[in-house]
């Protein structure tokens, strides 16, 4: 075992234990301090150059932005939260509930995210009062730990105890798996891979899935307003975020237009010869996908693929074959590359999607732009994901915006259907543990009528 990694373990538990019984307006303080330290102009630019100087990975005006909406989203969200002690009392059940820390969380973070992943996850364990030891990816240690050490001046700022936030100085799958096993609960932001390798550390976590979003379009919404939201979210950050559009898949009688208003928006359509090449250059051994294409500008994958695109083009669009493996591109490609499906029957649309999402994507998230609420709610009962977004840009949407309802995080459940725990945006709720403290009640016992009521009335009592 590591010295340095036990170590960071021992000061993050005596950090915690500082601040265990905090009551919830110093708690309050603390996050704030630290919330308003990493959204600050200066540091959030700090923190995105670094990571795109380091991973060559997404946009930094975006990477900018992100850092800012998500730590000050989670702050907002969290604003009348109580996360100390007593949180609620049921006089009529005679319960009082009390939320208590978890102790020293490992954040195992992403070299997509970086920075966010700290900051919009760091708020949150925080808030709940536990320590969090960071595990950065190798190609970005050096973003995350900026991240951490500007949160680490803000802890000492206002007096709080600065072990509470630690950082990897050497990361690795060694040191990660190293640090998870010593630490009381773990979070991974990262695929089935990560997840896998979170479930052997043999600790208690929340791990997330992988994205493969397709995007439902039909007739009745307005197509350009539907192709220009579609490509905001596609766009953003050279799709870097597991969130990003895959494919979109638009009913018959308005495809032709719909292409039209993507191609409108950037999009450039490739031919078959074009799309091949692509193909080869993005899977050379026909599975795996090639990690040069990841959130890469455009310019860059045409070259690479020897496709001549036009001035202005912003994203790459291809036909969709077969559903599944057999077509790579009906699954993950973490690039500014669109694939593009046509349907007359929504419903079968919708069994495509499920084998797409099985290859790959399965529990993360889907999204519809339809003005039927009844396909809205057929598309939400019949997929397996965790997240459905109706007629918005889905990055943004997806992990929580000042536009819609979702929680606002930076890690994303797949549920039981990704090998996660959960299913939901990841935000302080599941940092916490509960005691249930019970006093007694009135006696009630219910009678048979009262329990079996309905059954006897139509099968009687025998």
């Amino acid at each position: 075992m590591s010295t340095d990694i036990k170590k960071m373990y021992e000061r993050a538990y005596v950090a915690f234990k500082v601040v265990e019984f905090w009551p919830q307006d110093k708690v309050d303080e603390m996050v704030a301090a630290v919330g308003w330290a990493w959204q600050k102009e200066e540091n959030a630019m700090a923190m995105a150059k670094l990571a795109i100087e380091e991973s060559s990975i997404g946009v930094y005006e975006d990477k900018v932005a992100k850092i800012q909406s998500k730590t000050r989203g989670s702050l907002w969200q969290m604003r009348d939260v109580k996360t100390c002690g007593l949180v609620r009392v049921d006089k009529e059940k005679g319960l009082k509930i009390y939320a208590k820390p978890m102790g020293v969380i490992a954040n195992v973070v992403p070299s997509t995210n970086p920075e966010s992943t700290v900051t919009a996850l760091g708020v949150n364990i925080l808030k709940t009062r536990n320590a969090m030891i960071v595990s950065p990816h190798p190609r970005t240690k050096g973003s995350t730990n900026l991240a951490v050490e500007i949160g680490r001046k803000a802890l000492i700022k206002i007096g709080a105890p600065v072990d509470l936030m630690q950082c990897l100085s050497e990361p690795g799958h060694a040191n990660a798996v190293e640090l998870m096993q010593l630490c009381d609960f773990t979070v991974a932001t990262g695929g089935a891979a990560l997840a896998k390798v979170v479930h052997q550390a043999g600790k208690p976590s929340h791990t997330v899935g992988a994205g493969n979003v397709v995007s439902m379009v039909d007739s009745t919404v307005d197509l350009p307003s539907a192709a220009a939201k579609i490509v905001k979210s596609k766009i953003a950050n050279n799709s870097a975020s597991c969130s990003s559009e895959n494919a979109v898949a638009v009913e018959e009688d308005a495809f032709n237009e719909m292409v039209a208003a993507l191609q409108a928006e950037g999009g450039y359509l490739c031919s078959t010869k074009e799309r091949e090449r692509l193909r080869e250059y993005y899977w050379p051994d026909g599975k795996s996908l090639n990690r040069d294409v990841v959130a890469k500008p455009v310019k860059h994958l045409a070259k690479q693929a020897k496709i001549e695109i036009p001035e202005g083009t912003r994203f790459l669009m291809v036909m969709g074959g077969k559903p599944g493996p057999e077509d790579r591109f009906s699954g993950e490609k973490v690039s500014l590359v669109l694939t593009l499906w046509k349907w007359t029957d929504f419903s079968e649309m919708i069994d495509r999607i499920k084998i797409m999402l099985e290859f790959s994507g399965l529990g993360h998230s889907v999204s519809i732009h339809s003005n039927r609420e009844d396909r809205q709610d057929e598309l939400a009962l019949k997929l397996n994901v965790g997240r459905v977004n109706c007629n918005m840009p889905h990055a943004m949407a997806n992990s929580g915006s000042w536009f819609n309802g979702q929680p606002c995080t930076d890690s994303l459940g797949g549920g039981t259907w990704a090998g996660n725990n959960t299913s939901e945006n990841i935000i302080w709720k599941h940092f916490l543990n509960y005691t249930w403290l019970s006093v007694p009640i009135p006696e009630f016992i219910p009678t048979d009528d009262d329990i079996f009521g309905d059954y006897f009335k139509k099968w009687g009592r025998d």
